[in-house]
């Protein structure tokens, strides 16, 4: 094992597993740099190191943040239980399905809130907090494949956005170092969650 390897956040093979470097056909600008190769097949394959890197810096990025101030979205259902374990564990609160535009904009609706960070499963799906986010200049973590656009998107955390188990292990480590960074566990106290996270 490489001393990059003994760096990451989880061990490499966890990360190969569960598919979290493959990407797809489609590459925009916004992705190249994170793209490793493009296999035979045409499918991107997306830098497991850069990976590992993003969700360092936005597990750091977040642990500025108290849970009542960040709000996460999923509009994809293969990342709706992952979240909803993210949220339960952490508070954080998050939006599974669709999100009413407006919510974080207009003070009159009745589900209004105000945050400080949001973070998104994928930047289209979700677009409708992306925009009310860039309107108010509150800072977006996004979740990006290769064929993501990643305009009004603060920090961008590459990996295949679309897999039920990819979303599992990610919201798992977010969860973990989340918690880790605010002294509420330690690391022998979450890993049981890991299995929960990524099963069918």
């Amino acid at each position: 094992m490489t001393k990059e390897q003994q760096k990451l956040l989880v061990p490499l093979d966890d990360y190969l597993k569960v598919g979290i470097h493959i990407g797809t056909k489609f590459r925009t600008k916004f992705m190249m740099p994170f793209i490793y190769k493009v296999r035979p097949d045409g499918l991107a394959v997306l830098n497991v190191q850069e990976i590992d890197n993003r969700i360092k810096i936005a597990a750091n990025f977040l642990s500025q943040f108290e849970p009542n101030d960040i709000a996460m979205v999923c509009r994809r259902e293969n990342g709706w239980k992952a979240l909803e374990l993210f949220s339960k564990i952490t508070g954080i609160r998050s939006y599974g399905g669709r999100y009413t535009p407006g919510v974080l904009t207009n003070s009159n609706l009745k589900t209004f809130t105000e945050v400080k960070l949001v973070l998104v499963v994928d930047p289209w799906p979700d677009k409708n907090m992306v925009f009310d986010a860039a309107k108010l200049g509150i800072p977006v973590i996004a979740l990006c494949d290769t064929n993501n656009d990643a305009r009004h998107v603060d920090l961008v955390i590459p990996c295949n956005n679309k897999g039920k188990k990819s979303l599992g292990l990610l919201f798992w480590i977010l969860a973990r170092e989340y918690l880790k960074s605010k002294g509420t566990v330690n690391e022998t106290e979450l890993t049981h969650y890991l299995e929960e996270f990524i099963s069918d």
